[in-house]
C-alpha cells in the first residue's frame, strides 16, 4: 500500500513539474533602429521566464531584423498579453 501511494505521490509531483516547465512566458521590451531613428514597443514570446535570460534571446532575435534592444520591460505568463497587444499594435509577437 506504500508503494502505491509512494508511486502516485511521485507520478503527481512529475506531471507537476512538467506544467510548470511547459508555462508560456512573454517579454515586452523597447527597441530602436538607427538612420533614420525608429522606437517600438513590442511583446514576444520567449522560452524563459527569467528576465535576464529573457533579455539575451529578445536581444539576439531583434538584432537578426536590425533593431537594438533598449531593455526588457517585464517578463509575464499569458494572462498579461490581452493587457498589452493594443500598445505593441504590430509588434505584438511579430518576432
Amino acid at each position: 500500500m506504500k508503494q502505491i501511494v509512494s508511486s502516485l505521490t511521485i507520478a503527481t509531483l512529475i506531471s507537476l513539474g512538467a506544467t510548470v516547465a511547459a508555462a508560456e512566458c512573454y517579454a515586452d521590451y523597447k527597441a530602436k533602429q538607427d538612420n533614420p531613428l525608429r522606437l517600438h514597443y513590442g511583446v514576444m514570446q520567449v522560452s524563459a521566464c527569467d528576465k535576464g535570460q529573457a533579455q539575451q534571446e529578445v536581444a539576439q532575435r531583434l538584432k537578426a531584423s536590425g533593431w537594438t534592444l533598449l531593455n526588457v520591460l517585464t517578463v509575464f505568463g499569458s494572462e498579461g498579453l490581452d493587457q498589452r497587444k493594443a500598445n505593441a499594435g504590430k509588434f505584438y509577437l511579430r518576432f
